[in-house]
């Protein structure tokens, strides 16, 4: 596939912010894959679109507070994921102005990794700033919106957005199980090849309970809340373990055997995310779908509105 397939012109105004005042106020756009049809629905309705027999699941990672500003050089520090020896992966700038062994405030600099990536290690617990993406230029209030109301796992360095819309009343009336993805670098990065499949994908780690999985693989009618639940669903439907490491890269071609709907945020051009989007509901059906948000003016990316593919 041509990256450039992933291209797309979205108005910057149609780039959210910052959250709603309500957790689940936000829009809910439905594509139905059978039919081809759409219809625009507010996020509460979601319990009328989805069969009753559907077993909705959810990621649970927790963001951490993994930005750190640093001084001297001015820039940051964005902790990506922590090894098991305690050390974290991270991503600093201005990598050019940095060296291995320097002391940066909290963070020590082990090793460059390339690619503006770093071993560092962490002297206390992190104790930064939310790890809010790029486009996002406004503060955010209250650093809880930027977390689901079911996150529980610590470890993430960016929120699985899909889930942000959901409250508790709303769970409360659909059959919820959760698994864990700890979202890290790959969310970050941009496609790098001018052919997707190209694209090289770090891996991310993830767990999921062995009696959680059983109802999943046995279940009538499965809702991936996210791209990262999808990533966990259709790596242990390929005989991955139940902890580890997914680098699984879905793209257009790619057979779904576990997931059978998918609820997802409106994701960045040139993104994996989007590719497996467009692997689940087709090219130019995604195509058509993002014409017709923009044209009614959803909200896009980490803090808009959402889609529900049947």
């Amino acid at each position: 596939m041509d990256s450039r397939e992933l291209e797309y012109d979205l108005p910057p105004g149609l780039i959210a912010q910052r959250p709603l005042a309500q957790r689940g106020s936000s829009r809910l756009l439905v594509y139905d894959r059978a039919s081809g049809s759409m219809r625009d629905r507010q996020f509460a309705d979601l319990v009328d679109e989805i069969a009753p027999e559907t077993l909705v699941v959810v990621n649970d990672t927790r963001v951490i507070a993994a930005r750190i500003p640093i001084e001297s050089p001015r820039g940051e520090v964005l902790l990506l994921e922590q090894r098991k020896d305690g050390t974290w992966e991270a991503l600093a700038r201005p990598t050019r102005r940095l060296r291995a062994g320097r002391r940066l405030g909290e963070i020590e600099l082990l090793e460059h990794l390339g690619e503006g990536r770093w071993l560092v290690r962490v002297h206390g617990e992190p104790a930064g700033l939310v790890p809010l993406p790029p486009y996002i230029t406004e503060p955010l209030e209250d650093p809880e919106r930027y977390q689901t109301v079911y996150a529980r796992e610590r470890g993430s360095a960016a929120a699985p957005t899909a889930g942000l819309h959901f409250t508790p009343d709303l769970l409360a009336r659909l059959d919820v199980v959760a698994v864990t993805l700890h979202v890290g670098l790959d969310t970050f990065r941009p496609l790098q090849a001018a052919v997707v499949e190209d694209h090289r994908i770090h891996g991310e780690r993830y767990a999921v309970d062995a009696e959680v999985w059983e109802r999943i693989r046995s279940a009538e009618r499965v809702l991936a809340v996210g791209t990262t639940t999808v990533r966990v669903l259709e790596t242990l439907a390929r005989g991955g373990p139940l902890s580890g490491r997914t680098e699984l890269f879905v793209t257009p071609g790619f057979r779904f055997e576990r997931v059978d709907a998918l609820l997802t945020n409106f994701h960045l051009p040139r993104s994996t995310l989007l590719a497996l989007v467009m692997a689940f509901a087709g090219v130019e059906e995604i195509r058509g779908v993002y014409a017709h948000a923009i044209a009614e003016r959803y909200r896009f990316y980490s803090f808009g509105d959402a889609m529900l593919i049947l």
